[in-house]
């Protein structure tokens, strides 16, 4: 049963988009030059603070999430992360993975840790402090409980990226010299008065961090059947000319998510350094 059979998107009409457009469409304008279709921004209503993305550049992000970032860079911390998921094809290379084999794990930390240094990049262009990563995963720095922490286990834990996102920040001054990690200067999400005039909860404050597992779900070798290559030829370009925006409106994308895109994906675009 998808999302929307459930019940479970919220319309476009709710205020919460408010909240979260200005910073999704930013960063849009910038990621989908990277990828095969736009990408859409979702809202779910949701108890569990969470954010994932799937194949063909749909991006979901809970209501209860929402509620849980305090400022704009946050957010965008978020959005860059799981976009860059999708741009880098991780949940198909992780299915491939398994095809093969291989366990899977070792290429969901990597994913996990290339997605952190790839969405700083991606957040630095579309004009956000890529601290805002940083200042989440410090949020939730010694939250887990035992039994969430292997529920997360395909996730390098929040210290090792913590290191490896505060030494690819104060490395390259180039790219990242221009932003401080001063959470004081961060832009407040008004998440709570769009939340109280919406309707829908806010959810169980739970670190979302915790909640990643959902990001490579146990499923996915039913969604991607062995045989899509047969579905999915090599001339699928074709079907997705370069008028795609007008195939998939702004007017219907909250609506109906657009489906997965072919596989196997496009090649990979030209990423920023260190992608």
């Amino acid at each position: 049963m998808t999302y929307a059979q459930q019940g479970e998107i919220v319309p476009q009409r709710s205020s919460l988009y408010a909240v979260l457009d200005p910073v999704a469409n930013a960063i849009a304008a910038v990621a989908n030059r990277q990828y095969y279709v736009p990408f859409r921004f979702i809202l779910l209503n949701e108890a569990e603070p969470n954010a994932f993305s799937m194949p063909g550049g749909n991006v979901y992000v809970t209501t209860a999430l929402l509620s849980y970032l305090r400022n704009r860079d946050e957010l965008a911390g978020v959005l860059c992360h799981e976009v860059n998921h999708d741009i880098h094809h991780d949940v198909y290379n992780v299915y491939q993975a398994a095809q093969r084999g291989a366990q899977p794990i070792a290429y969901e930390r990597d994913a996990e840790t290339n997605a952190d240094r790839a969405g700083a990049y991606l957040c630095a262009k579309a004009g956000f402090n890529p601290w805002g990563m940083v200042w989440n995963m410090r949020h939730h720095r010694g939250a887990e409980q035992g039994w969430q922490r292997n529920a997360a286990s395909d996730h390098p834990s929040d210290d090792q990226r913590l290191a490896a996102l505060t030494a690819l920040l104060t490395s390259d001054t180039a790219t990242f010299g221009r932003f401080r990690d001063d959470i004081a200067t961060a832009a407040p999400l008004p998440n709570a008065r769009a939340l109280a005039q919406s309707g829908y909860g806010g959810g169980n404050p739970t670190p979302y961090s915790m909640q990643y597992q959902s990001q490579y779900p146990p499923q996915y070798q039913s969604q991607y059947p062995a045989q899509y290559p047969a579905q999915y030829p090599s001339q699928y370009p074709a079907q997705y000319p370069s008028q795609y925006p007008a195939q998939y409106g702004p007017q219907t994308w909250s609506q109906s998510p657009q489906p997965m895109g072919p596989y196997p994906p496009p090649p990979l675009p030209a990423c920023y350094p260190g992608c």
